[in-house]
């Protein structure tokens, strides 16, 4: 669609996308560690992580002064900072780059509360088009199962209560999260991302992701097996790293 820039680099960017209780951070790092064991250089990052904006997140947050825009405005800030301080230099020296949640979630989340596709568009026309982007497609009402199972309650903006869907948190977090599905479903479209059925077993969903990334790491660096913190230094990478080399592929090949 010519929104995001064509990378140029040598590494490559493989990102994961879907509403919360989908799944994909699990996958994510059982591609994590799978990439780990066969020797790739792999630097691992993750949506709001920047320490330059997470002050004044947390804060906002706290104080429920945040609007859709402000919202959306340090989120971008926050991608940036990531983008230019970890992932970049990362693809800069041939390393891959997985990275859990990318602009769609910007696209999607910032669209149902309201914002436009366009203005949206145009303010992350920056970041780096992924080598692969998945999508972990799951019913909206299992998913949302998942999360009230294993969280005793749920944050203010996390529930989306502040569109005014519902006063009853559960229920203002499903229709939020119902709002986000329905932009993801379009942007998965739109933006050619790899659906996977998240109601698959586990295992499942890991072969599908790795018969898709396999034929993607032909030039991908690897490193010697006890040299990994060596390269990260040397590449000056920045970001969360396993200290384990050989992490095995139990069940999954």
């Amino acid at each position: 669609m010519g929104v995001l820039r064509e990378s140029q680099y040598p590494g490559k960017l493989f990102i994961v996308e879907g509403i919360d209780g989908s799944g994909k951070s699990t996958q994510l790092d059982l591609m994590y560690k799978w990439l780990i064991s066969q020797g790739y250089l792999v630097v691992f990052t993750e949506w709001n992580s920047s320490p330059i904006v997470k002050g004044t997140t947390r804060r906002g947050k706290r104080r429920r002064m945040l609007t859709p825009v402000s919202f959306s405005l340090i989120h971008a800030a926050d991608f940036a900072s990531r983008l230019y301080m970890q992932v970049i230099p990362a693809l800069q020296s041939g390393a891959i780059v997985l990275a859990d949640r990318y602009v769609y979630t910007a696209f999607a989340r910032d669209g149902a509360r309201g914002l436009d596709r366009a203005w949206l568009h145009k303010l992350y026309a920056f970041a780096v088009e992924p080598t692969v982007a998945f999508y972990f497609d799951v019913p909206l009402d299992e998913a949302v199962a998942r999360i009230l199972e294993g969280r005793p309650s749920l944050k203010f903006y996390e529930a989306g209560l502040d569109l005014g869907l519902s006063r009853i948190p559960a229920e203002s977090f499903r229709l939020f999260q119902g709002l986000i599905k329905n932009e993801y479903d379009h942007l998965a479209s739109e933006f050619g991302m790899v659906r996977i059925d998240a109601t698959l077993p586990l295992i499942a969903q890991q072969r599908l992701v790795r018969q898709i990334v396999r034929p993607y790491l032909d030039g991908a660096v690897r490193i010697e097996n006890t040299g990994i913190q060596n390269a990260l230094k040397e590449h000056a990478l920045r970001g969360r790293y396993l200290d384990e080399v050989r992490l095995g592929d139990r069940g999954v090949e």
